[in-house]
């Protein structure tokens, strides 16, 4: 992609829109860079932007704008819909997302890997393994540090390990992993996409442009992920916990065995510092990619049982009078909620939040099987005891703090007390982030007659 001395429009300054900008600007393009905040709330990204030549429109976006770029690079958040955007499509301008751009100019074998659960993890343990293998790696995306990052810095990796969202896959063209990655799909961001379809088809679009060269590991276990495996012109390299594989990557009594060609090797899990069935999940799914382009095996179990997972991801925060408490903030969904429940037994769930639109029901079966009690709290408390409260003991709570003191007081010795709230947290906090310390703090704070 030829960028020098091109009209290029950035949509949104977070931290990707200014690593964007600053790649375009030392490369000769004319940037100009719009968002709907203004220059006081931007003073941040603005100063690490002084000195290069670009122009400012904020406070406000400029349909003109957008009319006239040769390009325009839309931050995720900003939805399709946008008129900005659409009036920029019937003037023939191209759009696209910050991981287009920058995959235009990587040539190291690149591993994306999507889904609704389980991103994260694997795309981290996906870079630790090329680590591990010896292979210089760049690991961002979605998570951490924007690809554009690795282009604008010039560093010379040898493998990229990206997790990719939906949001990410809506405006790419020519977009091509090596390695694609879909893990699960569950109902999720249904307050951004009209229908679960339109969520699916975002998803699915990680596998577009790939070749009969290039790899798409599915989780055939999923039935949504399992019916795409037709449509891609990628070679399936399937992944199962349900069943033994000719071909593929499975689990079975322990051991987590990866065919491929004739070749076999088995990854005993005994000494897997992660547990949980998602959490083998993810390590297969990173130990498929990572095998498929060149790890040794010996070095990849090294660093899959050396990896102590993430935090906010099912956490154990302390035991308390026989009672253990997990922190599962991360699980802002309900298909995450699943895994989360499906790990444990005589479970008393704290959940609640931000609705996000999905349906609840996916849990009944398990909440009618392991969770002895349920708290619940924030917006979507009416909801989900509407489609959920009738099936176990279920109380509310005003706070978070108040839902812990109940959830202590219900749960027996040999118990567990699970806070994984199947909704995001802006209802009542910053981000998941917060909402994970103001759990620790509380659950610390129990005994103590301390207010956290």
């Amino acid at each position: 992609m030829e960028i020098s001395g091109k009209n290029i429009l950035v949509v949104g300054l977070a931290r990707t829109g200014v690593a964007v900008v600053r790649f375009l600007a030392r490369n000769g393009a004319r940037v100009t860079v719009t968002d709907l905040r203004d220059e006081s709330a931007l003073a941040g990204p603005l100063r690490e932007l002084a000195g290069l030549s670009v122009r400012y429109v904020l406070g406000h976006h400029d349909e003109a704008d957008f009319a006239a770029a040769d390009v325009v690079v839309v931050s995720p958040g900003v939805p399709q819909e946008s008129p900005y955007l659409q009036a920029a499509r019937r003037a023939g301008r191209e759009v696209i997302t910050e991981i287009e751009l920058a995959s235009r100019f990587v040539t190291a074998p690149m591993v994306a890997i999507t889904g609704t659960n389980g991103k994260t993890t694997t795309t981290t343990l996906t870079g630790e393994i090329f680590s591990a293998c010896g292979f210089r790696t760049f690991v961002g995306g979605n998570i951490g540090n924007p690809l554009i990052e690795l282009v604008e810095g010039g560093e010379a990796v040898e493998r990229v390990a990206v997790e990719i969202s939906s949001f990410q896959l809506e405006w790419i063209s020519s977009f091509r992993p090596r390695v694609a990655v879909l893990l699960n799909i569950t109902e999720d961001h249904l307050d951004r996409y009209a229908t679960f379809q339109e969520y699916i088809d975002a998803k699915v679009r990680i596998f577009e442009n790939q070749e009969a060269s290039d790899f798409a590991v599915l989780n055939v276990d999923d039935p949504i992920v399992a019916g795409i495996a037709g449509r891609v012109a990628a070679t399936v390299f399937p992944m199962s916990q349900q069943r033994e594989l000719a071909e593929g990557v499975f689990h079975r009594d322990g051991v987590i065995t990866f065919r491929h060609q004739g070749r076999e090797e088995r990854f005993p899990t005994a000494r897997f510092r992660i547990t949980g069935v998602h959490n083998i999940e993810n390590i297969m799914a990173s130990l498929a990619a990572t095998l498929l382009l060149g790890c040794d095996a010996k070095q990849a179990l090294a660093a899959v049982e050396g990896f102590g997972g993430l935090p906010h991801r099912m956490e154990l925060v302390r035991e308390l009078a026989g009672v253990r408490y997990y922190e599962d903030s991360k699980a802002t969904n309900v298909g995450s909620v699943e895994k989360a429940l499906a790990s444990f037994n005589d479970i008393t769930l704290i959940a609640g939040g931000k609705d996000k639109g999905g349906s609840y029901a996916p849990l009944a079966p398990l909440v009618t099987e392991r969770v002895r009690h349920m708290v619940l709290i924030g917006e979507a408390k009416e909801r989900m005891a509407r489609e959920l409260g009738s099936l176990t003991d279920t109380r509310m709570a005003t706070t978070l703090e108040e839902a812990i003191e109940l959830a202590a007081s219900l749960t027996e010795p040999g118990g567990v007390v699970l806070f994984s709230p199947a909704c995001s947290s802006f209802d009542m906090f910053r981000d998941y982030e917060e909402r994970a310390q103001r759990f620790r703090a509380a659950v610390n704070a129990l005994g103590t007659g301390e207010r956290p």
